[in-house]
């Protein structure tokens, strides 16, 4: 079956990442989390920095719906250059108001908000922030006040 999952990267602390977004969804990792060092060396490739080798190589959480949030450190010590920026969001539609409220205010703590959680003109409950570790988020609820 087809699906669709987001793919975060982190310079160094994609670990730390995923054990908060474990602890707000209250789910478990999906598969064993591979680390960088469990990469069989490479012909041609220096050898492994020790500081690198506990990295996170992959790592993946079901979310909401099905919806997977995958990871992985990318450190300048081995080539890469990380550029946060404003062309992703990861977009949550809970099923109630309450769950959209919960997951609002433990995602967006340390963060900045960028739009408080409220009413919206076309009659859903949305909120967007962006969270302490510069992840793009917004939730949309349809349920309706009672």
């Amino acid at each position: 079956m087809a699906s669709v999952s987001t793919y975060l990267n982190f310079p160094r602390n994609t670990e730390e990442v995923f054990n908060f977004y474990k602890s707000v969804f209250g789910t478990e990792f999906q598969g064993p989390i591979m680390r960088i060092g469990d990469v069989p060396p490479q012909e041609g490739m220096p050898p492994m920095a020790a500081e690198d080798k506990n990295l996170i190589m992959h790592i993946a959480l079901p979310i909401l719906g099905g919806h997977l949030l995958m990871g992985t450190d990318a450190p300048e010590s081995m080539g890469f250059t990380l550029n946060f920026g404003n062309n992703v969001h990861i977009s949550l539609s809970p099923d109630t108001r309450e769950e959209t409220k919960r997951l609002y205010d433990a995602l967006s703590a340390g963060g900045t908000v960028t739009m408080e959680l409220q009413d919206m003109f076309w009659g859903d409950y949305y909120g967007s922030f962006v969270d302490k570790f510069g992840v793009q988020w917004m939730i949309n609820c349809t349920e309706k006040k009672v």
